[in-house]
């Protein structure tokens, strides 16, 4: 993909993949909106007449509704649209919550399989490209991520099987990070473990806009998770070590949380 000139909205901007995303973007001097539940930081942005801002909760339907109707106002259209906002639990499953599982799943799941079809709609025969941020545990669960992890799982199946369906001027590509060293990790209350391996956000930015480039179907950011996937497929042994390393991390947080 040539993307010089292009139409694009990036979401969960404020921070981050997304913020990184729009920093590097930008160099190519097209038009972005960036979107985002809290309000975005200017002073974090580049100075550019060519970034718009959004500000909304993209687990509500209507709330994507007017992001596109933003977009068609005041771009014309999309020609990329980067699905990455989302969040993640960490916490060990103790008892029913529907809202709690609805909550992020509306996020992480529905918001961008509703933003697919938004932007078929939006572009008709019109080439477009939607990217999403997936994630690593779409392939191998990690004990306190259960929900985010299916979640992941989930927009992974069903690119598979949409890209049977998708039109023939559409194209979609999806990013698997590793853990990346964001705010989630950062947090001063009680900060979760930071998985290993990590990458900064930087990074998955420039390796999403490198897969962009070169029209790929999926990015896998991190060489050492491509050779652990390798590996362990072989000797099943190396992931269930890993798994129990961090279940051992998951019940010292914890313990940690608990004698807050």
């Amino acid at each position: 993909m040539n993307l010089r000139d292009k139409r694009i909205v990036v979401t969960g901007a404020a921070s981050g993949i997304g913020l990184a995303l729009v920093r590097r973007l930008i160099k190519y001097g097209g038009q972005i909106l960036a979107a985002d539940i809290n309000p975005i930081d200017a002073g974090q942005l580049p100075a550019s007449t060519k970034i718009l801002t959004f500000v909304g909760d993209l687990s509500d339907a209507l709330t994507v509704d007017r992001l596109f109707e933003v977009a068609r106002a005041e771009m014309g259209g999309i020609d990329l649209f980067i699905a990455n906002a989302g969040y993640a639990y960490y916490e060990q499953i103790n008892g029913a919550d529907w809202g709690h599982i609805e909550a992020i799943f509306r996020l992480n799941v529905f918001s961008p399989l509703y933003s697919i079809e938004k932007m078929r709609a939006l572009m008709g025969e019109q080439p477009y490209t939607v990217a999403i941020t997936a994630s690593s545990m779409a392939y191998m669960a990690i004990p306190g991520y259960a929900y985010y992890g299916a979640t992941k799982a989930a927009l992974h199946r069903f690119a598979e099987g949409y890209r049977f369906e998708m039109p023939p001027n559409a194209r979609l590509m999806l990013i698997y990070p590793i853990a990346t060293r964001t705010a989630f990790f950062g947090r001063e209350e009680n900060p979760a473990p930071v998985p290993f391996p990590s990458q900064t956000a930087d990074y998955v930015a420039a390796r999403l806009i490198a897969g962009l480039r070169h029209n790929a179907r999926s990015v896998q950011p991190s060489a050492v998770f491509i050779g652990f996937r390798v590996v362990s497929a072989t000797l099943p042994v190396l992931r269930r070590l890993y798994q129990r390393r961090a279940d051992q991390r998951l019940q010292n947080w914890l313990r940690t949380q608990n004698g807050r």
